[in-house]
């Protein structure tokens, strides 16, 4: 079935995941255009806006994505719950490839995927919704509270749900060694590194 639905697409690429669960996993990334959260830190702030000339149709995102050997797709953004990804996730699934979304869980997720990677932000509050999905909760660590916050989101996600805590980079210097400790005192977090940023790969 062809696909006419046009996404915007602000960069997409074949390397390797680099936080969370499957770090070190082959995946191929489709970052969408767009965010209504706006993290200070946010490490891809040109991801934030739309331009006319970054819309891609489904059928010409999955062909990108055909060209490499990959297995497993990443849809990130921005917030790529902004968008009804249904088509895409269609169309990547009826492929074979398995699918993950990195979200703020701000909005209502339009499409399947077969992991929910929920980052809640402070920046604005996620919905029910992304407690009920999340099968990865990864929270930033960029100030002393963010452990006591990261807590109160633990407690809300369904059992089996993997808990990771995230040195924001800018400083990590000053916040890895704390999550260390504390996830010494705390063995259901596991600690998350940016090890994409270490190898110098997108």
């Amino acid at each position: 079935m062809i696909q006419v639905q046009r996404l915007p697409v602000m960069e997409h690429f074949y390397t390797l995941q680099g936080e969370g669960k499957h770090t070190g996993r082959a995946a191929y990334f489709i970052r969408l255009a767009g965010c209504d959260v706006g993290c200070v830190w946010c490490d891809v702030k040109e991801s934030w806006n739309i331009a006319p000339d970054q819309y891609m149709l489904v059928d010409q995102i999955v062909a990108e994505v055909a060209k490499t050997p990959t297995d497993f797709v990443v849809i990130t953004g921005g917030e790529p719950t902004m968008h009804a990804l249904d088509d895409l996730c269609n169309a990547l699934h009826a492929k074979g490839y398995q699918i993950a979304i990195e979200t703020a869980g701000v909005n209502a997720l339009k499409g399947h995927v077969d992991w929910y990677c929920f980052s809640p932000k402070k920046f604005k509050a996620p919905i029910e919704e992304a407690y009920d999905l999340a099968t990865e909760l990864k929270v930033v660590i960029a100030h002393p509270s963010d452990f006591e916050w990261a807590e109160l989101h633990a407690a809300k996600v369904k059992n089996g749900c993997l808990l990771y805590l995230q040195a924001e980079w800018e400083k990590q210097e000053r916040f890895l060694p704390l999550i260390i400790e504390y996830i010494k005192r705390n063995k259901k977090w596991k600690i998350s590194l940016q090890t994409h940023k270490y190898m110098q790969i997108p």
